[in-house]
C-alpha cells in the first residue's frame, strides 16, 4: 500500500516536470559558443551517467551490508537497482557517441572515460546474469555482492580518469566540492533534466522492487 501510494504522487508529477524540463533544455537554454546545438545531448548525457554512477554506489553499500549482516532486502534492493543502472550506463555511453560525432569527428574513441564506462556496463550486465540463472539464492546472492563490490574498484576510475590521463572527455564542469564552471543558463535545465530522470528512477525501482517482493 505504502509503495503504491508513493508510485501514484510520482506519476502525477512526473510528466509535468518532464515537460518543462524538456522545454528549458531544447528551447530556453542558449546554444554552446563552441559547440553550438549540439550541447542540447548535455542535458540527457550528463544525468544519465551520474545516475548511473549513483545507482552502483547505492548497490555497493546494499552489498556490503548484506555481505556483512545478511539482509536480504538488500539483495532485492540491488536486484531492483541493476537494471536502471545499465539503462543509464548504456544511455550515457550512445548519448556520449553521439555528442562525440560532431565534437571529437568520431563515433568512438579509446577515451578512458568511455572505457572506464563500458567497465561499468560490463559489471552490471554480469550482476545481472547471476541473479537470474543462478538459481540457488544463497550462492546468486554471494556471488552478485562479489561481482558488485569488485566492480567499485571501477568507480574513482571513472571519476578520475579525466584528471589522471589525457583523454578527449572534458574535465567535469561541476563538482561537489569546487568551482562549478558551467553557466546558470545551462546549469538549471541540466539540474531539471536530473530531477526528471531520478524520479523516472524511483518510478521504476518502486515497480520493481514490489515485484521482487512478491516473488
Amino acid at each position: 500500500f505504502f509503495i503504491g501510494k508513493i508510485f501514484k504522487i510520482l506519476n502525477a508529477i512526473f510528466f509535468p516536470i518532464l515537460v518543462v524540463s524538456l522545454t528549458f533544455a531544447l528551447i530556453i537554454s542558449p546554444p554552446d559558443y563552441l559547440q553550438g546545438e549540439a550541447v542540447r545531448i548535455m542535458y540527457v548525457h550528463v544525468p544519465a551517467a551520474w545516475i548511473a554512477l549513483a545507482c552502483y554506489s547505492v548497490m555497493l553499500i546494499s552489498s556490503l551490508g548484506n555481505y556483512i549482516f545478511k539482509i536480504k532486502n538488500l539483495f532485492i534492493i540491488n536486484k531492483s537497482l541493476a537494471p536502471i543502472g545499465l539503462l543509464f550506463t548504456s544511455l550515457a555511453v550512445i548519448t556520449g557517441s553521439i555528442w562525440g560525432r560532431p565534437t571529437w569527428g568520431t563515433w568512438l574513441a579509446l577515451d578512458a572515460r568511455l572505457i572506464s564506462m563500458l567497465v561499468l556496463m560490463f559489471f552490471y550486465l554480469l550482476f545481472i546474469f547471476i541473479t537470474k540463472f543462478i538459481e540457488n539464492e544463497s550462492t546468486s546472492n554471494r556471488l552478485s555482492s562479489y561481482t558488485i563490490i569488485l566492480g567499485s574498484i571501477n568507480l574513482p576510475i571513472i571519476k578520475f580518469s579525466v584528471d589522471w590521463w589525457n583523454t578527449l572527455h572534458q574535465t567535469s564542469s561541476i563538482n561537489v566540492i569546487g568551482k562549478v564552471t558551467i553557466d546558470k543558463s545551462m546549469l538549471l535545465p541540466l539540474s531539471l533534466m536530473l530531477l526528471a530522470f531520478l524520479i523516472y528512477c524511483a518510478m521504476i525501482f518502486l515497480m520493481k522492487f514490489k515485484t521482487e517482493i512478491i516473488k
